[in-house]
C-alpha cells in the first residue's frame, strides 16, 4: 500500500459479535479479511466505543424507556441501544480473534456522558472532532480504507466524514457487516455511501 493510503478498523468489539449484547449479525465475519488486510498498511487506526457507565445512549440510563426508543439531549435526537461497551469491560475490548499487532492507533470514541460517538471523526454533535482528521494528515495520508461495524451506524458516519474532510475512501465490502436498524436502513446507507463518492472494494483487491 502507498504511504497515504491508511486501513481503518471500526468497532470490532466483542459486544458487537455473537454472543455480544448488541451483537451485528455475522459481525465476526469480518475478522478474517481484516486480518489478511492491515498488514499491508503502515497506518491502521482502530476505533473502540467505550462508554461509562450510565451511558446517554444506554435504554437503561432512561426511566420508561426501551431499545429502539429515541430520546432528545441538549437537542440532538439519540437513539437507545442496550447497554454495550462499557469500558474496561469484556464487552468493549477488541475481539480475541482479531489481530491488533498492525494498530498504529486505538481511538476510543463516545467517552462523553451525555453525547455518543458513531463516526471515527466527530462525536454526534457533528462538531467535536475526535483527533483522527489530524492524526492522519500529519501522517500524510490522502485515502482511506473503511472496515468494521456496523456498517449503517458507526462505518456509515465514519465513511461520510472522511468523504466531507477531503479523503478519497474505499468501503471494503467483505469486511463490513450491518444491523438494518431500522429495516431498510442498511441498504439506505449503502446507496448514500455510493452516491456520495464511495469506491467498493472487496478486501482480496485492496
Amino acid at each position: 500500500m502507498k504511504k497515504s493510503d491508511a486501513l481503518l478498523v471500526i468497532d470490532v468489539q466483542n459486544d458487537f459479535c455473537p454472543g455480544g449484547c448488541l451483537a451485528v449479525p455475522e459481525g465476526d465475519g469480518v475478522l478474517g479479511p481484516i486480518n489478511r488486510m492491515s498488514g499491508n498498511f503502515q497506518t491502521v487506526a482502530a476505533t473502540r466505543d467505550w462508554h461509562p457507565p450510565g451511558h446517554a445512549s444506554f435504554a437503561a440510563s432512561w426511566e420508561g424507556k426501551k431499545p429502539g426508543d429515541t430520546v432528545s439531549i441538549d437537542g440532538l435526537n439519540q437513539y437507545l441501544w442496550p447497554e454495550h461497551c462499557v469500558r474496561n469491560t469484556r464487552g468493549a475490548q477488541f475481539h480475541e480473534n482479531l489481530d491488533t499487532r498492525p494498530f498504529s492507533l486505538v481511538l476510543n470514541k463516545g467517552r462523553s456522558l451525555k453525547l455518543d460517538s458513531y463516526s471515527a471523526f466527530f462525536e454526534n454533535d457533528r462538531k467535536t472532532p475526535t483527533g483522527l482528521s489530524g492524526y492522519l494528515g500529519e501522517l500524510g495520508a490522502t485515502k482511506v480504507y473503511v472496515c468494521g461495524l456496523a456498517t449503517d451506524y458507526c462505518v456509515f458516519f465514519t465513511v461520510m466524514d472522511a468523504l466531507s474532510l477531503g479523503l478519497a475512501v474505499v468501503l471494503v465490502e467483505d469486511a463490513v457487516r450491518g444491523v438494518d436498524l431500522p429495516s431498510g436502513g442498511l441498504s439506505a446507507a449503502l446507496d448514500a455511501m455510493k452516491k456520495a463518492g464511495t469506491d467498493f472494494l472487496p478486501s482480496g483487491k485492496v
